[in-house]
This record gives C-alpha cells, sequence and structure tokens, in this order.
C-alpha cells in the first residue's frame, strides 16, 4: 500500500500503542492523521515522530465517545483528503472496580469510548471505504476480552463486544474489499505497568510462558501487517500478542 498516497487514522495516537502504530504505518507518500481527545506534547511528539519517518501528519482532535464529534472528524478526513484507507481505533480508557462495587457511570463511560467510539468510527470510515471499494479496518482489543480480568467487568465486556463487531462488520464490508481485523494485546509494557510494585508486576510475568511483557513496538508490528497488502486475504480475524499467555 505504498505506491500511492494513502491515508491513515489513529485514535488515541498520544502514546503507548496508539503512538506507535501511527510511527508504524508512516511513510513516504503516507498521510497519518493522529487523533486525541485534546492537544498535548504527547500528541505533539507523535507528529514529529510520524514526520520524522517521511509521512505527512496532522493532528485531529475530537473524544470518539461523542458520535458527532467523531462523525464531523472523519468527515474532515474526507473533505480534506478525499479517501481513507486505514482506520486503527486503538483510542481506551479504564475505570477498574469490583461488579459490586461498579458506579454505573464508570460503566458507561467505558463502554462509550471503547466500544461505541469503535463503531461510531467505523461506521463514518466505512462511508470513505465503500466509495473507494478498498480499506483496512483494525480494532485494537485486549487479552481479558477473552479470559476477563477481576475488577474490569467493563474493560472486559467492551474489548470482548469490539471482537463482536469487528466479525460482523467484516462480513457486511468485505464485498467491497474491505477488511476489518483485531489485534489483542496481552500485557505490555506501558506508563502504568512500569509503575507498577515489583510483587504484582513479578505476579504478571508468572503467567506469560516468554517471561516477559511485550512492547507496543510488538503489537504495531501487527497492526502495519494487517494494514498491508500482504493481509488481504484476512479479515474478520483476531491476532493475539501476548507471549503465549493465552494460547487459543
Amino acid at each position: 500500500m505504498a505506491d500511492a498516497t494513502h491515508v491513515v487514522l489513529v485514535t488515541g495516537a498520544a502514546r503507548g500503542i496508539g503512538r506507535a502504530c501511527a510511527k508504524a504505518l508512516a511513510g513516504p507518500g503516507i498521510k497519518v492523521y493522529v487523533n486525541d481527545v485534546a492537544d498535548s506534547p504527547q500528541l505533539s511528539e507523535t507528529l514529529d515522530l510520524v514526520r520524522g519517518r517521511g509521512a505527512e501528519a496532522e493532528a485531529l482532535i475530537f473524544n470518539v465517545a461523542e458520535p458527532a464529534a467523531a462523525t464531523a472528524g472523519i468527515e474532515k478526513i474526507g473533505r480534506d483528503s478525499s479517501r481513507l484507507d486505514v482506520l486503527v481505533n486503538n483510542a481506551g480508557i479504564t475505570s477498574d472496580s469490583l461488579l459490586l462495587r461498579m458506579k454505573e457511570a464508570d460503566w458507561d463511560r467505558v463502554l462509550d469510548v471503547n466500544l461505541k467510539g469503535a463503531f461510531t468510527c467505523m461506521r463514518a470510515a466505512s462511508k470513505l471505504m465503500l466509495k473507494q471499494q478498498s480499506g483496512r479496518i483494525i480494532n485494537i482489543s485486549s487479552i481479558v476480552g477473552f479470559m476477563g480480568n477481576p475488577g474490569q467487568v467493563n474493560y472486559s465486556a467492551s474489548k470482548a463486544g469490539l471482537i463482536g463487531l469487528t466479525k460482523s462488520a467484516a462480513r457486511e464490508l468485505a464485498s467491497r474489499q474491505i477488511t476489518v481485523n483485531a489485534v489483542a494485546p496481552g500485557f505490555i509494557a506501558t506508563d502504568m505497568t512500569v509503575g507498577l510494585p515489583e510483587k504484582v508486576q513479578a505476579q504478571m510475568l508468572a503467567q506469560i510462558p516468554l517471561g516477559r511483557f511485550g512492547t507496543a513496538e510488538e503489537v504495531a508490528a501487527v497492526v502495519a501487517f494487517l494494514a498491508s497488502d500482504a493481509s488481504a486475504y484476512i479479515t474478520g480475524q483476531v491476532i493475539h500478542v501476548n507471549g503465549g499467555m493465552l494460547m487459543m
């Protein structure tokens, strides 16, 4: 997909997996829209990294949990670039609590960002992709969408819901050569995991056969593959990046 100008949108791209995906998908002849809920020094750093790989880059500020704003943001891509080749639905939040203590507002907020936000972006992006009869949609799910995790009923439900959304959309859009897949990371080295107490990190590592946390770049490499022509015959699938913690 590098022989012509291509347009990419990565949501939640200010840091972590989103930033790594934006960087991995960047290159000459490619324009990358990096989205986050607000402008920030971290988002500016992502833009610089993308431009450093020879791509055009533009910040697109909207909250995926606000359907009108998210739809307007993607419609702007259509007006400015006339196409959208790759959508990476990475934006996500957590608000952890045990089931019996979870507030309804925390349930709604996580589902609105992680699941409804992905749906809204997919709906808007698919309109552009249907016109051009091509496209790649990649949803970032999670290992907890398959295994569950105490204290994360809302997050686990949102990530499990993404899998059903992925598979159903893949069936709907395949006739127009639009593929829809998901990536399910396991424990990835982030600011959050690095800051955990050593005892907690050791407990997490004990569950991983490869004996280490994954990196955002390893997740992004799979996303880049799913965004490429090499994956043209893959749709409706979930690729697990978890060091063997869950084998399916």
